[in-house]
């Protein structure tokens, strides 16, 4: 058999695209990772589910309902250790900010909780209104460069679904 030009080429292509391939799935793993959610999205959403059922519980004066939900905002669970260490990572010198934001919540949701345990309608949605509003500030400061950087950019995120 001859080697000529041709072959030289050809075995060339296959070890490139050999080369792409074994590439694409040593980094397929860390791509998974960026787009899997993280478990503060989901702590998130479960924060959101309550906020609504306290609206409804408001609406009903069913101030147990808003006892109960206003305590589940206050004591929602935490990331795991190492997101925890992402996030702190990312926020990096707003931290104390973060944190602060988290501290306002849990104040807020436990006001809440007692102001709903008296049964006092007005009181109730004066401090629905101040855990509402804390909750606002931290989305405002934090949730879109939270979702630019843990999931992508707006554009890149809509392209990608396309």
């Amino acid at each position: 058999m001859r080697f000529d030009r041709s072959m030289a080429r050809s075995g060339g292509r296959r070890t490139t695209w050999a080369w792409l391939l074994a590439l694409g799935c040593a980094l397929a793993p860390l791509a998974s990772l960026a787009a899997k959610p993280l478990a503060l999205q989901g702590i998130m959403k479960d924060m959101g589910r309550n906020m609504q059922v306290i609206v409804d519980g408001l609406s009903r004066e069913d101030y147990a309902m808003v006892e109960k939900a206003a305590l589940a905002i206050a004591d929602h669970p935490q990331p795991p250790a190492g997101e925890k260490m992402r996030i702190m990572g990312f926020v990096g010198s707003n931290a104390r900010r973060f944190k602060a934001f988290d501290g306002e919540t849990y104040d807020n949701a436990t006001a809440l909780a007692k102001t709903s345990k008296s049964g006092n309608g007005e009181d109730a949605i004066a401090s629905f209104q101040k855990l509402q509003s804390s909750c606002l500030a931290c989305h405002q400061a934090f949730r879109k460069p939270f979702i630019d950087h843990f999931y992508g950019k707006a554009e890149v995120r809509q392209s990608e679904s396309l």
